[in-house]
């Protein structure tokens, strides 16, 4: 039995009171939304400028000609730092300038200092592993791609093509998998359709049969490759060097 004022609705009193009770609901989406949003942000916002003194490192190489020109540029984060390309691809013409364990932003962002003075023949890019680490999203990691990729277009026109090696699978980050994939299939599907842009599958020969990562193909960190783990890598690379070195 209603007990309301005679000749008056409830109805009012009822609508007033669930706006109360989805008030907090809304709060708290709006709270872990803000987070969120503040978090990928301070990862996106974190200066390029620690790695000056790497840069100029580079520059200094790219002056002295230990940087030939038009030579294939391996560029990015401390895997390609860390590779000794001389080793695995000895009739190769590259030039190391990774740095640190830096983003594909920080490609983007030094492209003038490290890449477009050797106006190179080839880029082979890994970056993007430091940057989802960093809580930067897999669609910011493509962005990023994309406008390294202008770049190339817009500035290297004789540079045959710009080769991005996908995001590697470790034991440190696997928790991470599911972010990792979707960023390497975003910049897949970007370069399917692109004859200038190639992307190296890395990810599914660095599994075990279990779908795991192989630890027997990382460093004691869980994430920086040993030399089974850049084998790998060296031959999942060369048939998109076919062209240009042969070993």
């Amino acid at each position: 039995m209603l007990t309301g004022v005679p000749g008056k609705s409830t109805r009012p009193t009822e609508s007033v009171n669930m706006k109360h009770r989805f008030f907090p609901c809304r709060l708290l989406l709006s709270l872990i939304m803000t987070s969120t949003f503040a978090i990928e942000t301070r990862a996106q916002e974190k200066t390029a400028d620690r790695w000056e003194k790497d840069i100029v490192q580079i520059e200094a190489r790219i002056a002295e000609g230990k940087s030939p020109q038009k030579s294939v540029v391996f560029v990015g984060s401390s895997s390609i730092r860390l590779w000794k390309l001389e080793k695995s691809l000895p009739k190769l013409q590259a030039s190391n300038h990774g740095f640190g364990g830096s983003y594909l932003s920080d490609t983007v962002h030094f492209f003038d200092r490290i890449v477009a003075p050797v106006h190179p023949s080839t880029i082979v890019v890994y970056a993007g592993d430091n940057d989802i680490a960093a809580m930067k999203s897999p669609e910011t990691v493509h962005k990023d791609f994309l406008a390294l990729a202008a770049r190339v277009e817009k500035d290297l026109p004789d540079c045959r093509k710009l080769i991005y090696i996908a995001i590697k699978p470790s034991v440190k980050r696997w928790a991470l998998a599911t972010e990792i994939q979707k960023a390497n299939a975003l910049i897949a599907a970007t370069c399917a359709q692109n004859p200038r842009l190639e992307f190296v599958d890395v990810w599914t020969p660095m599994l075990k049969e279990d779908g795991m990562p192989n630890a027997d193909l990382l460093l004691e960190d869980g994430l920086h490759m040993n030399e089974k783990g850049y084998q790998i890598w060296t031959d999942a690379l060369l048939p998109h060097l076919s062209d240009i070195a042969s070993n």
